[in-house]
């Protein structure tokens, strides 16, 4: 065999090995937004979202969170961090406005999280949530 034909026979096998090499490295875990067991955890009353319109924690499980009913009426439950992604910091819901709002830069988020105006260069991060009995429920 010549050198030329050994080097293209080395390199088509360390071509065709590649593919194993990065299945190997993937990681077989979920999402990140499943890492934390799936497990949801009452945040409050239903009671409470209602009289206040909203549900708002500074530490629940490691995040600040707030919870309000969608205000398109669907009675759906939407969940966000308050962590503004522009400057870190706490957006908080404007029923007025119906969006959260950042204090520090004028920054807007529509209730479901998306960046409606100023600076933040990504949607808030969002949480599952659901209605459990008379509890509303996250999952983090």
């Amino acid at each position: 065999m010549k050198r030329r034909e050994f080097n293209l026979l080395g390199l088509g096998l360390l071509a065709s090995s590649l593919p194993l090499a990065i299945a190997a490295c993937q990681s077989d875990s979920e999402p990140a937004a499943d890492a934390g067991g799936g497990e949801f955890v009452a945040l409050g009353s239903m009671a409470d979202l209602d009289a206040q319109g909203s549900l708002t924690s500074d530490d629940f499980q490691g995040e600040k969170l707030a919870v309000i009913r969608d205000p398109g009426g669907s009675g759906e439950l939407l969940a966000v961090s308050t962590v503004c992604t522009h400057a870190g910091c706490t957006v908080d819901w404007d029923s007025a406005q119906g969006k959260f709002v950042c204090p520090c830069h004028g920054g807007s988020y529509n209730p479901d999280g998306t960046v409606s105006g100023g600076p933040p260069p990504q949607p808030l991060t969002t949480f599952a949530a659901k209605i459990e009995g008379d509890q509303v429920m996250i999952q983090v």
